[in-house]
């Protein structure tokens, strides 16, 4: 009963998104089947912390990246909060657990050329698929938005008077993202070829496979590998470094940091400096080039 109040908890109160629901449900009954088969556990409101620690060995052992482990005990400690919330319980056992050690993450964003590749030199093709997984890649580049965001926008989300697109990012927070005369000349290509679409099962939302249906992110995904795999010798190719790419450009060309945070939809600026290192090192080159004190061989 306590979990699945947990859940409605995550979906009501806090609006997490589907995904990071599920994310949580399936950490959560992972962690419970293993309290049930090792320790013959019948409710996880009753561990210590010896057994999540007989877990995290487990996962370990299993080959499970560190990262992911953290993870995993970021949802469990989230289940526990709430039960001391709810008074279920009187004191967490992991209230003083350390998250395991993890290697900085480092995300390349594409260059500008890499950019000017993609949009004006690779060919998508004239049909609908073409206009439409270019336009994908537009907006991801030109606003920044998440993948998830993506796939929900809809028709009425972008006014073409204005120019403006509105995002719901997390926890339903809405924000507002001006477009470039580029971007909204690909988008009358787009709707163009879409409004010939025969059935258009899922009409409200803005992007639609060629069967009607609303694109789903997996698709996204696959579109950014293919054509970026083209252009990029990069290993990650993915939506969530056109994002990052996005926030580096601006910032490279002198955006504040206090802009590409709303841009971002970030809730502090703490999110948005992880993407201030390449901009400094940016900042670096063109000072050594600069500077007349910098001696050049």
């Amino acid at each position: 009963m306590s979990v699945s109040a947990f859940i409605a908890y995550l979906q009501f109160e806090k609006n997490y998104s589907r995904h990071t629901i599920s994310a949580y449900r399936r950490d959560i009954s992972d962690f419970s089947e293993f309290a049930s088969d090792e320790f013959d556990i019948k409710s996880i409101d009753d561990v210590d912390y010896t057994i999540i620690r007989n877990w995290i060995v487990h996962l370990v052992e299993r080959g499970i990246s560190n990262r992911s482990v953290n993870r995993k005990i970021s949802s469990l400690k989230a289940y526990y909060s709430f039960l001391l919330k709810s008074e279920q319980i009187s004191a967490s056992p992991l209230a003083k657990h350390k998250a395991l050690k993890t290697q900085k993450k480092v995300e390349v964003p594409f260059s500008e050329e890499e950019m000017t590749k993609i949009i004006e030199e690779i060919p998508f093709g004239d049909d609908f698929e073409g206009y439409r997984d270019k336009l994908i890649v537009e907006l991801l580049y030109t606003t920044g938005i998440r993948r998830a965001e993506l796939v929900q926008l809809k028709l009425k989300d972008l006014d073409r008077i204005t120019g403006i697109i509105k995002v719901l990012g997390k926890r339903n927070k809405e924000r507002f993202i001006p477009l470039l005369p580029s971007t909204l000349e690909m988008y009358d290509g787009y709707v163009q070829l879409r409004s010939q679409l025969k059935n258009r099962v899922d009409d409200e939302f803005l992007f639609l496979t060629k069967s009607g249906l609303k694109i789903y992110e997996t698709l996204v995904y696959r579109t950014i590998n293919k054509y970026f795999s083209l252009v990029s010798p990069k290993v990650k190719k993915s939506p969530h470094i056109l994002r990052h790419t996005f926030a580096t450009h601006l910032l490279n060309r002198g955006a504040d940091l206090n802009s590409v945070k709303e841009l971002l939809g970030h809730s502090s600026l703490a999110s948005t400096q992880v993407y201030t290192h390449n901009s400094i090192a940016e900042l670096k080159k063109v000072h050594l080039n600069a500077h007349p004190r910098n001696k050049k061989p």
